[in-house]
């Protein structure tokens, strides 16, 4: 009976150091992967040269580099920059918001994404409230910037940017940082500004965490980038700015 016992007590023995030994293999690949998964996030985050070769060198009404890019995929929309900033990519359009979540531009796969135009507004950015969504990066990387954008000092030095697509090109004065929620229809509804932004500028002007002056009206175009709030679900961060296009031959470096 001892005996009996005795090789019972060693078979739960073993069975409890076989358990242990797969328990800290799962963990072992779980955080291999982990890691894998972090570094395969911020390589597919950052503009890489092979795509900043598409980049248009000025700011101008013709852009041959990206007509070349959207020969690669025709979901290519432009490229937006934000100076001073990491946002500096090129933009897309799919049939729906969730098309380019884990696609990038080139429409491959990949777990950062792309910087995506609202699948109901115009590709050429002339409603007069347009749309942009990108991922929040925590080293800063995509739509990562957007989210400063909330603090008082990071929103006071950066006021510019620009949007380059194949025939036209616009600079972007910023004007106001919002933060919301998923649900704000009255920025995740473009449709509610296709008579004009008046509306819009009202709520900002409410609600706004930061803001400042413009030099535009009403009845210009407003642009919104969108990122999520880092680690809030349902948390958004919006930055505001007015599109002024550039005409044929003035071109800006």
């Amino acid at each position: 009976m001892l005996r009996a016992a005795a090789r019972l007590a060693r078979a739960g023995s073993a069975a409890v150091s076989a358990a242990a030994g797969l328990l800290m293999l799962v963990l072992l690949a779980f955080g291999g992967f982990a890691l894998w998964q972090d570094a395969a996030v911020s390589r597919g985050a950052f503009a890489g040269a092979e795509l900043l070769h598409y980049k248009p060198a000025v700011l101008a009404a013709d852009n041959p580099t990206l007509a070349e890019l959207q020969a690669r995929n025709p979901d290519v929309c432009g490229w937006l920059t934000i100076d001073g900033t990491n946002i500096d990519y090129p933009f897309v359009q799919g049939a729906t918001n969730m098309d380019y979540i884990n696609r990038d531009v080139t429409g491959a796969f990949s777990l950062s994404g792309s910087v995506f135009l609202d699948s109901r507004c115009a590709a050429g950015l002339t409603d007069p409230y347009t749309l942009m969504y990108g991922h929040h990066m925590e080293n800063g990387a995509m739509f990562g910037d957007v989210a400063a954008f909330a603090q008082a000092d990071f929103f006071a030095a950066h006021t510019t940017g620009s949007v380059s697509l194949p025939d036209a090109a616009y600079t972007v004065e910023l004007f106001a940082c919002l933060c919301t929620d998923a649900y704000d229809s009255a920025v995740y509804d473009p449709a509610r500004y296709q008579t004009g932004v008046q509306p819009l500028l009202d709520y900002l002007a409410a609600n706004a965490v930061q803001q400042r002056p413009s030099s535009a009206d009403a009845q210009a175009g407003i642009l919104a980038l969108s990122t999520c709030a880092g680690a809030e679900t349902n948390g958004r961060v919006v930055v505001f700015g007015w599109l002024h296009p550039v005409e044929k031959g003035d071109e800006m470096q």
